[in-house]
């Protein structure tokens, strides 16, 4: 009778288990991470390192600490690059198939980004910062969130960036940039040429963290930047 209890005993457990971990081993994976310098983590249940190759899964949020980078591609081979002190939340993804993206929400909590349309429709991406939500048409953005401060550089392409009030204006020339702050609880939104930050600046922190690459065929970048003598990976 002891016997049969045990056995019993230890099914039903291994069925609690079979239920729980059944979520975790559905996450989506929706990119991988192509270059990586020093601490990138994803902060789930625990907090874990990310290594080049590695899965970026739905849902996640991904940090990078101080004198760290990455370049995330994902599925539809959006090239996302991080730079120091960095937080981005995936926070939803719906596909139309493997390669392409009909709804795809990225939050850029803190730090700097460069952000790089890859092949889905454009109007599936919704880029927001806790100030800003960023239409892209076919884009190259730098983006700079900041506490109390958003700052979107077009680089290529067209953009619409709208404060959370609604209040918007259209980028549509290179080095167009928005530029929206929030101090007692008045948000404001003001267009210049003149961009007093790229995220250019953060290129050299790691070899091909500003390359773009697809992610059919994303191959790890591993030369130092002392290989690069012509800035060709640093945009300069």
């Amino acid at each position: 009778m002891y016997s049969r209890h045990g056995f019993l005993s230890i099914l039903a457990l291994g069925f609690v288990v079979a239920l729980t971990a059944g979520p975790a081993q559905a996450q989506t994976r929706v990119g991988e991470a192509a270059v990586v310098k020093n601490e990138v983590v994803r902060i789930a249940a625990s907090t874990t390192q990310i290594n080049v190759g590695d899965a970026v899964l739905r849902d996640e949020v991904v940090r990078t600490g101080l004198d760290s980078a990455t370049r995330l591609v994902m599925a539809d081979s959006t090239n996302l690059s991080l730079g120091p002190s960095a937080t981005i939340k995936l926070d939803r993804t719906v596909f139309d198939d493997d390669h392409h993206y009909r709804d795809v929400a990225i939050r850029l909590t803190s730090g700097a980004f460069r952000f790089v349309t890859g092949h889905s429709d454009k109007a599936a991406y919704k880029v927001t910062t806790p100030l800003a939500t960023i239409g892209v048409r076919g884009t190259i953005l730098d983006i700079l969130s900041q506490r109390g401060r958003t700052t979107v550089v077009l680089q290529e392409g067209a953009s619409t960036v709208c404060t959370t009030s609604r209040q918007c204006l259209d980028l549509t020339q290179p080095g167009d940039t928005a530029i929206i702050t929030s101090t007692g609880g008045r948000t404001t939104i003001q267009k210049t040429n003149n961009s007093p930050w790229t995220f250019a600046a953060n290129c050299a922190q790691a070899a091909g963290l500003c390359s773009v690459t697809q992610y059919a065929d994303a191959t790890p970048v591993t030369p130092p930047v002392e290989d690069d003598p012509t800035g060709i990976l640093c945009g300069r």
